[in-house]
């Protein structure tokens, strides 16, 4: 049965705009609706840009306003970025569809396109970033760079690479961001067994009220199988990590065949010199189970040290640790 109107509620910038825009089309053009219009809410965390994500909260604060507007029935459907997505959603509220992955990797943009890689960037290179988990593997890999932090959409970003701001010469985003914009820009992405990946990173997710049965069941046939047990098992991972933005976590998972998945996660410091990495398979239809054993395999490997040093007690590790 199709719907009449779906109101969709977004972020303003370049990026989440052109998400949403491409999924209302893809509501339409599946007889999901008849019409998906657009609803910009301005988030906390677009509203604050001269602080860091750590300094104000976290990444929660691209959903908070968003998921008021879906409780109070301003919208009925949001979509976000995986990657911003808390461990525990708003009571009230469920994601009921993933759409297929875009790329996962990070990747790095170096002024005039001078390196293709972190190894390539000239000693004491100055780098940007507003993730931890991005600057702490680069400083793994490249004790001597010097980490800048760097707020702003994707757009303001290049922007202040290309001016040099700050004395940037290389700065890091999420490929996936870059090719759902568009963009003309030499952006090298960096493979999985280089920098793990953020949680989630490069898939989509559709928030409903958990009430609205209807657009639910509507939604359905939208949801990527794949997607969905990666997403998963990943996420599973973060909330037995206790995970946030606060702390350097990685993790990224794939489908080998047909029913197995694949998970490596880590879990570094904040200065890259300690590095806590692992991974696991198992039946898809274990994704969260598989998480879990993940994090607590984690944890008893030093992650806990680096976590409690960072004032985290994980789910898992309580578990763990009796």
């Amino acid at each position: 049965m199709t719907l009449d109107v779906v109101r969709i509620g977004t972020r303003g910038s370049a990026l989440a705009l052109a998400q949403s825009g491409q999924v209302a089309a893809l509501l339409v053009a599946a007889g999901v609706c008849r019409e998906a219009p657009l609803t910009v809410i301005q988030t906390s965390g677009d509203r604050i840009q001269d602080r860091t994500l750590q300094e104000i909260g976290g990444k929660g604060l691209f959903l908070k306003e968003i998921e008021e507007a879906l409780l109070d029935g301003t919208v009925d459907l949001a979509i976000h970025s995986m990657k911003d997505v808390p461990a525990e959603l708003a009571p009230g509220l469920t994601l009921t569809a993933t759409l297929p992955r875009e790329s996962p990797l990070d990747a790095l943009i170096a002024r005039g396109n001078a390196a293709a890689s972190l190894e390539e960037l000239p000693p004491n290179a100055v780098l940007g970033t507003c993730s931890l988990r991005r600057a702490s593997q680069a400083l793994g890999i490249r004790p001597d760079l010097e980490i800048v932090p760097l707020r702003g959409n994707i757009d303001t970003r290049l922007r202040k690479l290309s001016e040099g701001v700050d004395g940037l010469q290389a700065i890091l985003l999420a490929e996936a961001g870059i090719r759902r914009l568009g963009l003309e820009v030499t952006a090298h992405g960096i493979p999985v067994t280089t920098m793990i990946p953020a949680i989630g990173q490069g898939a989509l997710a559709l928030e409903t009220r958990a009430e609205d049965q209807r657009l639910r069941d509507a939604l359905l046939p939208l949801d990527d199988a794949t997607t969905a047990a990666c997403t998963r098992v990943e996420r599973s991972l973060m909330a037995g990590l206790g995970g946030s933005c606060h702390v350097p976590i990685g993790g990224h998972a794939v489908l080998v065949g047909s029913d197995t998945l694949w998970m490596r996660g880590v879990v570094l410091s904040p200065d890259g010199a300690t590095v806590v990495a692992g991974e696991i398979r198992g039946a898809v239809d274990d994704a969260v189970a598989l998480g879990t054993a993940l994090a607590v395999q984690l944890l008893d490997s030093g992650a806990d040290a680096i976590l409690g040093a960072l004032g985290i007690t994980p789910p898992a590790g309580r578990g763990a640790h009796g």
